[in-house]
């Protein structure tokens, strides 16, 4: 990993913050496949900021071999999505539903630069491994006040389909999946999904390393906003369980974070959006849950057949998924 920046970019980011000096204090990650950078830059001795520069490889370096032209194209859409978001939508989300504030960006020939704010330098430094039952809840709080606040908005400059794992840009994982049956449901499954009455933005890649945590664990900030756009809020909330929970903590607390979640986003829509029928909404989503669950459980399946994801919890889910459907 570099730990430098080169002229250009130091230029770029000395113009946009009005300081005369920085310097790279940290390279935070790798993006994904060799695609750029995520660093941390000290501004004239003082405050810091968060750069993300992307700069798409020449040669694909996925980790599990996904080095098609529908994986580069899809990426490259990721980034100018991402862009998007921070400078059109982010200023929409509030405490409830905090992110790294949007400092900058800048487009260098085929290079993208987004400046972002430090989050731990403004209260949360933590990253989780784990969450106990404070940090879980507080990750649903964020997940439910995100979903009201941008309940029936259009994803205009966003993905259409938000998550990475929709199955418009999956067709190589679908192509190799061995699962006859969640092969065949797998159209309708994306269909209902994106066919739901309600709709709202969704993070698209909600998982627990992409949550900023305080200290004491009770606030939370999210990051990565690549695959936001348009979906059922369900996506995310099975996801970002999935992400964090063994298979027995999925199923044996699988109603009370249902509950959870509901509770949060019952208050907020009340809030942002009264005249939105919550009863109804809630009832629509909760039916559509083991579809969220079972649309990632197969696009994990042609794309990684041995993840520990793959569970027998999962299995069973996408089970009645299917059998359901082949009744109907």
């Amino acid at each position: 990993m570099k730990d430098h920046l080169d002229a250009r970019l130091s230029s770029a980011i000395l113009t946009a913050t009005d300081s005369s000096h920085l310097e790279v204090v940290e390279v935070i990650q790798d993006l994904w496949s060799g695609y750029g950078q995520i660093l941390r830059i000290e501004l004239d001795g003082a405050s810091t900021v968060i750069a993300k520069h992307v700069c798409a490889p020449s040669a694909g370096n996925h980790p599990r071999g996904w080095n098609t032209d529908l994986s580069h194209q899809r990426k490259v859409r990721s980034y100018e999505v991402e862009t998007a978001w921070y400078r059109h939508w982010s200023h929409r989300c509030e405490d409830n539903s905090r992110i790294p504030r949007f400092l900058s960006f800048e487009r260098m020939g085929s290079d993208v630069l987004l400046l972002l704010e430090d989050l731990d330098a403004v209260g949360f430094p933590a990253r989780l491994r784990s969450v106990n039952s404070k940090q879980l809840e507080a990750c649903l709080s964020w997940l439910a006040n995100f979903h009201a606040t941008f309940i029936n908005s259009e994803p205009t400059e966003l993905w259409e389909t938000g998550t990475y794992w929709h199955l418009q840009t999956r067709s190589d994982e679908l192509k190799v999946l061995d699962d006859l049956p969640l092969k065949q449901a797998a159209a309708e499954v994306d269909e209902r999904l994106k066919n739901a009455r309600y709709q709202t933005i969704v993070h698209g890649d909600a998982k627990l390393a992409n949550f900023c945590f305080s200290k004491e664990g009770d606030q939370v900030a999210a990051v990565d906003f690549q695959y936001v756009g348009g979906g059922c809020g369900m996506k995310d909330l099975a996801y970002f369980i999935g992400s964090c929970l063994n298979e027995n903590e999925c199923e044996r607390r699988e109603s009370e974070l249902l509950e959870t979640y509901f509770s949060f986003f019952r208050e907020a829509l009340a809030e942002k959006h009264p005249h939105i029928d919550s009863t109804d909404l809630e009832a629509e989503w909760r039916s559509l849950y083991p579809l969220a669950w079972t649309d990632f459980h197969r696009f994990l399946k042609g794309w990684s057949p041995g993840h520990w994801k793959i569970n027998s919890y999962s299995e069973r889910i996408a089970r009645k998924v299917v059998a359901k459907l082949q009744n109907e």
